[in-house]
């Protein structure tokens, strides 16, 4: 297992991370408890929960499996989600972020969290706010590093903007979605982090399934996939599920063929291939997934392979002009 800094600190992560927003309704404690378990087995030291994904059970399953070897893992869960049905009970507002990580440590059954997220934007709370209360959980030891998600590149600037005028702690790391078919965060996103040394823990590296290759676009979902899930699946089937994206898939999985690989290890060996990537989540739902995940942190793809994905993506988004070329 490759071991990579996040951003400018000093914490190593594994290349791959273990997600678990299906721990808790697809994939039962038992099934979940084993995945964790070979996931420690090789290597993995990077899980990655959120307090709203099955309404907190993942984060108990999480919480019981690495309660014993608590210290020698990278712990990080969200904030942000609704989990409740009072007026305060999402966002990120002191009340909310001091309520939630105080659930989350009961949950998780530890004292601190590693690396604590922003699940969201949250456009009715000042950005100040929210940093002066992380500022404090992480004095008071509940939290050792922050960072956001689903941020736009200006408004993860403004966030260290604030962080540097006030001397509050500022946000190490922040998640997007990243994969073969949605490469949007290289145009301002990556070199923003590149530049001000900001991690990068992508999600959705093999979008939600589409990059495994196994959907076909004449026919509905399978059941027991993400598209088919009651809770997630409308997202995942918004974001892409279209006749563009079964175009690209078709592309891609020739590209792999070609040279020797299945298209779901490509397509994650492509996210981890990106240096300034310091974690791929992958959301393993058997230990069989979880070994070939793993697999995929180990190939090295040539220029040959990359510069054909570079055209598959051209494709999907012609070169055209843009105000900062």
């Amino acid at each position: 297992m490759q071991y990579r800094k996040l951003g400018r600190t000093g914490l190593k992560v594994s290349a791959i991370c273990l997600g678990s927003a299906t721990y808790g309704y697809q994939v039962n404690e038992t099934e979940a408890i084993n995945i964790i378990k070979k996931a420690l087995a090789a290597g993995i030291n990077f899980f990655d929960t959120a307090d709203i994904y099955a309404e907190g059970r993942s984060e108990e399953i999480v919480g019981k499996a690495l309660k014993k070897g608590r210290h020698s893992v990278v712990l990080a869960t969200k904030v942000a989600g609704k989990m409740g049905s009072g007026v305060n009970d999402a966002g990120l507002s002191r009340k909310h972020i001091m309520k939630g990580i105080e659930d989350s440590l009961r949950r998780l059954q530890t004292d601190y969290i590693d690396l604590y997220y922003v699940h969201n934007v949250d456009y009715e709370t000042p950005i100040e706010e929210t940093l002066r209360t992380l500022d404090d959980v992480v004095h008071q030891g509940k939290v050792r590093y922050i960072a956001c998600s689903n941020f736009h590149a200006w408004q993860l600037c403004k966030a260290l903007w604030v962080s540097d005028l006030h001397n509050l702690v500022r946000f190490d790391c922040i998640q997007p979605p990243y994969n073969l078919l949605t490469r949007d965060i290289e145009y301002e996103l990556l070199p923003l982090c590149v530049s001000e040394g900001v991690g990068v823990c992508v999600y959705n590296p093999l979008a939600g399934g589409m990059l495994t290759g196994k959907h076909d676009p004449d026919k509905p979902p399978a059941k027991g996939t993400r598209f088919a899930l009651e809770r997630i699946g409308p997202m995942y089937y918004e974001r892409y599920w279209s006749a563009t994206n079964f175009e690209a898939v078709a592309h891609l999985r020739q590209i792999a063929e070609e040279h020797g690989r299945s298209l779901a290890q490509f397509a994650l060996a492509w996210v981890v291939n990106n240096e300034t990537i310091a974690s791929a989540i992958c959301g393993s739902t058997s230990p069989k997934q979880l070994e070939e995940n793993v697999g995929a942190a180990e190939i090295e793809l040539s220029a040959e392979e990359l510069t054909a994905c570079d055209g598959v993506w051209q494709q999907l988004r012609p070169p055209r002009f843009f105000y900062a070329r």
